[in-house]
C-alpha cells in the first residue's frame, strides 16, 4: 500500500502565484489537485489562463468560483489561497472551521490587527484569527508550522531580509535598527493585473522606486525579525521595480555592534543554515545573483562586514514566484503534512 495522498485546492489559480502553485503541485508525489478556483476567471479552463500548463493532466480543468466554499470543503483537505490582499480574510476562517488546513499567500494574516489600516488600507475584519495564524518562514519557524492549521506565507521581500538578518540579530552582532533595506523586484511581483506602469514601454530600460516609504512589507520585515529574535527591529525599506520578469534582490545595511569580519559573519549564517535545503550561503567574496535561483526554491545569501562604516551588508536573492510565493507555500504544506520539507520543490535554478 502506497503512502496517503492529500487532496488540495488552489484558490486564485489564475494568478501568477496560483499558476506556479499548480505547476509545482502537479509534480508533487504526496498530493493531488482536486479543486481549482478563481475570482475573475471562473468558467475558463486552466489552459485558457495558463497556456504554459497546457501539457499537464489538469489543462482542461474548469476553474470554479472562489465564493463556492462548499465545493472547496467537499473536494479537498488542504487549501492554498493565492488571492489578492484583502480577499482571503473573509474566506479562510470558514475553511479552517470546516477542518481544512490552509496556507494563505496574501498579506491578510501576517501582521497585528492595528497595522492593517496603515499598511493595507483596511480594518481587519477577523482580528482573532491573527493569533491563530503561524508566520510561515520554514527555516526559522518550522516547529510552529508543523502543527499549524493556518499559515501566513511570507512576502517575497521579507524572506531574504529575515533569513539574512535574524541569526546576526539574535546573537547581538548587529543592532536592531535603524536597518536600511534596498529591494529590487521584477514585473511579476505586481501580479497579472494590467497597468500603465507595467507596460513594456514604461519598464524597459527603467529602474524606479515605488511606495516609498509605505510599502506593506516594511512592518512584515520588522515583525519577522521580532518573532525570530524577541527584539524590536526598525526597518527603512525602499523597493525598486527593474525590467525583469522574475527575481528579488535585497541589500540590507545594519549597524554592527562589534568588530566582526566578513568571514566571522558568514560563518554564523553558514552554521545556522547548514541543514536547510533551500538556503545557499555564499563564501566571503561571493556575490549573489537572482538569475542563479530563477525557477528554484533556493535563497542565496551573502554578508560583508565594512569596518570603515561599521555596517554589516547582507544581500539576498530569490525567485519571487517560487521561494517568494508558491514554492515557500508548498514547503510550508510539506511541514504541515509531515512530509519531507523538500518534496516536490526544485533546489536548482534555471540558467542561463
Amino acid at each position: 500500500m502506497g503512502a496517503a495522498v492529500t487532496d488540495v485546492a488552489v484558490l486564485g489559480a489564475s494568478g501568477y502565484a496560483g499558476g506556479e502553485l499548480v505547476r509545482l503541485l502537479a509534480q508533487h508525489p504526496g498530493v493531488q489537485i482536486t479543486h481549482l478556483a478563481s475570482l475573475g476567471s471562473a468558467g475558463r479552463t486552466l489552459a485558457d489562463v495558463h497556456p504554459h500548463l497546457a501539457g499537464t493532466p489538469l489543462a482542461a480543468t474548469e476553474l470554479a468560483s472562489v465564493e463556492d466554499l462548499e465545493a472547496v470543503t467537499a473536494a479537498a483537505g488542504f487549501v492554498f489561497c493565492a488571492l489578492p490582499n484583502g480577499s482571503s480574510v473573509s474566506i479562510v476562517p470558514h475553511l479552517v472551521e470546516a477542518g481544512l488546513r490552509v496556507v494563505d499567500l496574501a498579506g491578510d494574516f501576517r501582521l497585528p490587527a492595528e497595522a492593517y489600516p496603515e499598511w493595507y488600507g483596511f480594518e481587519h475584519p477577523a482580528p482573532a484569527w491573527l493569533d491563530r495564524a503561524v508566520y510561515g518562514l520554514p527555516e526559522l519557524f518550522a516547529d510552529r508550522i508543523a502543527g499549524a492549521e493556518l499559515v501566513a506565507n511570507p512576502g517575497c521581500y521579507p524572506t531574504p531580509v529575515a533569513l539574512g538578518l535574524a541569526p546576526l540579530l539574535a546573537l547581538g552582532l548587529i543592532a536592531p535598527g535603524p536597518i536600511l533595506v534596498d529591494g529590487k523586484t521584477g514585473l511579476s511581483g505586481a501580479g497579472r493585473s494590467a497597468s500603465e506602469a507595467g507596460l513594456f514601454t514604461a519598464t524597459e530600460e527603467s529602474i524606479r522606486p515605488y511606495r516609498v516609504p509605505r510599502h506593506q512589507h516594511t512592518p512584515e520585515m520588522e515583525r519577522s525579525l521580532t518573532l525570530a529574535t524577541d527584539q524590536e527591529a526598525q526597518v527603512l525599506f525602499v523597493p525598486h521595480l527593474v525590467p525583469t520578469v522574475r527575481g528579488v534582490l535585497t541589500t540590507c545595511y545594519a549597524p554592527m555592534t562589534g568588530n566582526d569580519t566578513s568571514e566571522e559573519l558568514t560563518s554564523v549564517l553558514a552554521d545556522v543554515y547548514a541543514s536547510s535545503p533551500f538556503v545557499r550561503v555564499l563564501p566571503p567574496g561571493g556575490m549573489v545573483d537572482s538569475k542563479r535561483v530563477r525557477g528554484s526554491n533556493t535563497v542565496e545569501l551573502q554578508v560583508v562586514a565594512d569596518p570603515r562604516t561599521g555596517q554589516a551588508i547582507v544581500v539576498g536573492a530569490l525567485d519571487n514566484l517560487v521561494k517568494g510565493a508558491a514554492g515557500q507555500a508548498v514547503q510550508n504544506m510539506n511541514l504541515m503534512l509531515g512530509l519531507d520539507e523538500a518534496a516536490g520543490l526544485p533546489a536548482t535554478g534555471l540558467y542561463p
